[in-house]
């Protein structure tokens, strides 16, 4: 029970609390929390998304609306649930440790760069703990979407207004990301991450906390700006 809790330590003492379960090198727990709470948000989601207006607009878009019979776009709208539910739970089995293991290794490497030899079970440890803000966030959209009779793509923003889209709901393409990713749980995982590979590594918290950001900075520019800003230029 105590190997469990360790970890949880960190969200109401990030110094004594982060650093203590980085030291007892404790991955296995919060990683377990984060696929548990993604999947459930990704499940909850397709239990409540509204596929009939989704595969509606594919089939106009495509020109097969007006030669598709009422059967077959029932059994699409299934399909197409279906497809997603698979999907929602396949990324919190799946992505999630993807993602956690690929934040490690950037620790690890970054370790190396800046002359702060770090062990890869502290990274990983690290990269684990720090993502606990993003599972509570995943627990309260699951909750939120259970609550709706239905919900639509991008709703979450809506229904947990947790970042600088609230204060400008209509902002569109790269704004509207940008706004998003400056999300409280986001930055406060970055925070945690910070924090947490200092404690790891041993270098000053200050010098953690700024690449941390930068870290997440150029993530934010590469998969949120310039990533979708390539398909809707080949689109």
């Amino acid at each position: 029970m105590v190997s469990v809790l360790q970890p949880a330590r960190a969200i109401l003492d990030p110094v004594d609390g982060l650093s203590s379960a980085i030291e007892a090198r404790r991955w296995f727990w919060p990683l377990l929390f984060l696929v548990v709470a993604v999947s459930c948000s990704g499940a909850a989601f397709a239990l409540r998304w509204n596929a009939e207006r989704t595969v509606t607009q594919q089939l106009q878009m495509s020109g097969e609306l007006q030669n598709t019979t009422e059967q077959d776009l029932a059994q699409q709208i299934i399909t197409a649930q279906r497809v997603r539910l698979v999907t929602g739970v396949a990324q919190g089995v799946f992505m999630v440790p993807a993602l956690v293991v690929s934040v490690a290794v950037i620790l690890k490497l970054a370790g190396w760069l800046f002359s702060a030899p770090t062990p890869f079970t502290k990274c990983l440890s690290a990269a684990a703990v720090a993502m606990l803000p993003l599972a509570l966030l995943h627990f309260i959209l699951a909750a939120s979407f259970m609550r709706q009779p239905a919900v639509a793509d991008g709703q979450d923003a809506q229904l947990v207004p947790s970042s600088l889209v609230a204060l400008w709901p209509h902002s569109t393409g790269a704004a509207q990301r940008v706004l998003a990713s400056l999300d409280f749980f986001k930055l406060w995982s970055a925070a945690l991450l910070g924090l947490g590979f200092s404690a790891a590594s041993g270098m000053p918290r200050a010098r953690a906390l700024v690449l941390s950001f930068v870290l997440y900075a150029m993530y934010v520019g590469a998969f949120t700006i310039g990533l979708p800003g390539m398909r809707g230029g080949v689109a």
